[in-house]
């Protein structure tokens, strides 16, 4: 059984007096359901689920009365016995919430009774087209947060390291003392596992089960043309192939040299006009995410940020490489990465920040300079690069050495090493890029 981070937020969640109820967004198979039973039926003396995407029926339950009363009798009726109510001690489960938008009007209800605890999970919740939006959101009667795939730290629980090896780790980081011979080739190895296999809960609960790799891309596929059938399904009429063209594109915009998402890849000719609402439904439902270029190398990132230049990364890395060609999970696992080394390893450091909340911000300019990224870390803006052994750093240098024009005193370098620094430059081996949190 996979462990993830969530289950530590539900139980604060549950212990919060004055909690209100809770939707958990997220792409589509990414957990969210089996970690919300899992957790109600740990916590709970009884757990109620209710899925409007397989019982289409059950959104009648809202479509009149949104009295709690009302709505525990008509659950009650549909359900008998698998449903019961009793004060304090009862969770109901709302699954695909964004199958009936009635439902989430009546989490305000739910929230003024207080009786039930509600959690609700939602995979294509506000994005463009579906439904019309038309719903009314209880705005301060809702909590809303946000769940990804697996993260490499949970990728490593899954493999087995323990907390006793997490912790190693997180004293090497600290320390800056380098990571044990035999503790480092470990993950080395488990970080090349997982850049083929990413953080989809079903892929990873088959590739620890069989280490099967024809199996896992199989999966993985599976869930890109289930992406696909989506943006089919969902998207409004006007933009269901720009979605596809959009989607379909992320594999060769991260192949250029240079990596800033152009219309014109998608198909010749193409323009903002005509993809980037097709672009932002892709953001929005969780398939991708964007990393904005930079006008100068200050805090706060958001507020230097330019909204109109970007790269497109995948949200897990493992979906990224499943839809590159065959054979590419074979030469990553034997460490030939070959010439989509560089789309590999920022997609992977992308993975990183995005599961821990960050948003991404990269420095590129017209003279050909260009940091892979640019974080806040311990309150400084630092440079964050992923290289080679031997990987040029001559753009993060410049940086560095002209401090008066840039503002930056630090680079953070991810590659395949140990961890050492050497003045304003720290190095770190890949693995531990997940360690990468301090603001």
């Amino acid at each position: 059984m996979l462990v993830r981070k969530i289950e530590k937020y539900l139980i604060e969640w549950k212990n919060n007096p004055d909690k209100n109820p809770l939707i958990i967004k997220g792409c589509r198979q990414c957990g969210k359901t089996y970690s919300v039973l899992d957790f109600a039926k740990k916590n709970y003396k009884h757990t109620i689920y209710i899925n409007f995407f397989e019982n289409p029926s059950y959104t009648s339950i809202f479509d009149s009365s949104l009295n709690i009363d009302d709505i525990t009798m008509y659950i009650t009726g549909l359900l008998g016995d698998k449903a019961i109510f009793e004060k304090n001690k009862t969770c109901l489960i709302l699954d695909e919430l964004q199958e009936c938008p009635n439902a989430r009007t009546s989490l305000k209800f739910f929230k003024i009774d207080g009786r039930y605890d509600v959690i609700c999970t939602g995979s294509l919740l506000g994005i463009k087209g579906y439904k019309d939006n038309i719903v009314s959101v209880p705005v301060g009667y809702e909590t809303e947060i946000e769940m990804k795939p697996l993260d490499f730290e949970e990728f490593l629980w899954a493999n087995g390291i323990n907390e006793n090896i997490i912790n190693k780790l997180k004293e090497s980081y600290d320390n800056l003392t380098p990571v044990v011979d035999v503790i480092h080739n470990r993950l080395r190895e488990l970080l090349l596992q997982y850049i083929v296999v990413g953080g989809m809960p079903a892929v990873v609960n088959e590739f620890v089960k069989t280490h099967q790799m024809n199996k896992v891309l199989r999966m993985q596929r599976d869930i890109i043309n289930g992406y696909r059938d989506d943006m089919i399904k969902y998207a409004s009429k006007e933009d269901k192939a720009h979605i596809r063209e959009c989607f379909d594109s992320i594999p060769k915009q991260l192949s250029k040299e240079n990596k800033k998402f152009q219309y014109s890849t998608i198909k010749k000719g193409g323009t903002a006009g005509k993809y980037l609402g097709s672009l932002q439904w892709i953001e929005d439902a969780g398939f991708i995410c964007r990393c904005y270029n930079l006008n100068i190398t200050e805090l706060p990132l958001a507020g230097n940020a330019d909204e109109n230049i970007f790269k497109v990364y995948m949200a897990d890395i493992g979906l990224f490489v499943s839809m590159l060609e065959d054979g590419t999970q074979s030469d990553i696992l034997r460490g030939s990465l070959l010439g989509y080394k560089g789309a590999i390893f920022e997609n992977l450091v992308a993975d990183f920040l995005n599961k821990m909340g960050r948003k991404l911000y990269y420095f590129h300019k017209d003279s050909g300079l260009e940091i892979d990224f640019i974080i806040r870390y311990k309150g400084e803006c630092t440079l964050l690069e992923c290289k080679s052994t031997n990987g040029n750093t001559k753009s993060a240098k410049t940086v560095l050495k002209n401090h008066d024009k840039y503002h930056v005193n630090n680079l953070i370098k991810l590659g395949d090493y140990n961890i050492g620094r050497n003045d304003n430059i720290t190095t770190l081996p890949l693995y531990l890029g997940f360690l990468i949190r301090e603001l």
